[in-house]
């Protein structure tokens, strides 16, 4: 992406429109902050699909994988957690 001053896209307007292309933009500063955005005209794009091209955004996928049947996990017994609990209040 290029950057160009509101002062040079003022003087040197073609100039600076030729280097926009299908996959460069250019931002325009004011006072050295980015201001504005000149892109490629795409008749019907979408914000989600600008915003994929220009890395983003990741669509979901299209057979995202199922959710368990049963949650799953290690199961623990209470004297299990009890040990654990006194473990890490014996560490202090």
């Amino acid at each position: 992406m290029g950057k160009v001053t509101k002062r040079d896209l003022n003087q040197n307007t073609a100039a600076v429109l030729r280097r926009v292309t299908e996959t460069d933009d250019i931002v325009v500063t004011e006072h050295g902050k980015p201001k504005w955005r000149i892109s490629v005209y795409r008749q019907g794009e979408n914000v989600l699909t600008r915003l994929e091209r220009e890395g983003q955004y990741t669509p979901p996928a299209e057979n995202p994988t199922p959710w368990p049947s049963q949650p799953g996990g290690p199961r623990y017994s209470e004297a299990v957690v009890e040990a654990v609990i006194e473990e890490i209040r014996g560490d202090h």
